[in-house]
C-alpha cells in the first residue's frame, strides 16, 4: 500500500491547481481510492483498498472557516486557482474565507467535491484525465 511519504513526494510536484490532474493520476496509481482534505489545518485522510487508511498530519496552524458559504465567489476563485493564477496557501485562505471546510476526491468517480461546515455539497467537479 501507499505511504504518507510517497504521497508527499507526489504532492511536492504540484505548484498550482493546473498540476492537480497529474497528481491525482499519480496517487491513484499508488492505490489511493479516496481522500479528504480539511481546510482548517491541512490534514488529509487517505483511503485505499480493504479499509486501509492513513492520515497526513496538519500542514499549517488552524484557520477559521467562515460560517456562511459564498459558493458563487468560491467558484470564481477556484477557476483562477485551477488556471495556475494562485498558489496553494492562497487557495486555502480563500477557501476558508468562502466557507469551504473540506474537499473529498473520489478516484473511482474522478470527482472533487467541496463541502461547507454543515456538510452540504457546494460543488462537484469532474477531474480532467
Amino acid at each position: 500500500m501507499f505511504t504518507v511519504e510517497q504521497i508527499k513526494a507526489a504532492h511536492g510536484k504540484v505548484k498550482s491547481g493546473a498540476d492537480f490532474p497529474a497528481y491525482i493520476q499519480e496517487i491513484k496509481a499508488m492505490g489511493v481510492i479516496h481522500y479528504e482534505t480539511y481546510v482548517t489545518d491541512g490534514h488529509v485522510d487517505y483511503y485505499g483498498a480493504n479499509g486501509y487508511t492513513i492520515t497526513a498530519p496538519a500542514k499549517y496552524g488552524a484557520v477559521a472557516i467562515a460560517d456562511k458559504c459564498n459558493s458563487e465567489q468560491f467558484m470564481i476563485e477556484l477557476k483562477e486557482h485551477q488556471k495556475g493564477n494562485t498558489d496553494y496557501p492562497t487557495f486555502i485562505s480563500m477557501s476558508a474565507e468562502m466557507g469551504i471546510e473540506k474537499w473529498a476526491v473520489s478516484m473511482e468517480k474522478m470527482t472533487c467535491t467541496y463541502y461547507d461546515k454543515k456538510g452540504n455539497e457546494v460543488l462537484v467537479e469532474k477531474i480532467p484525465q
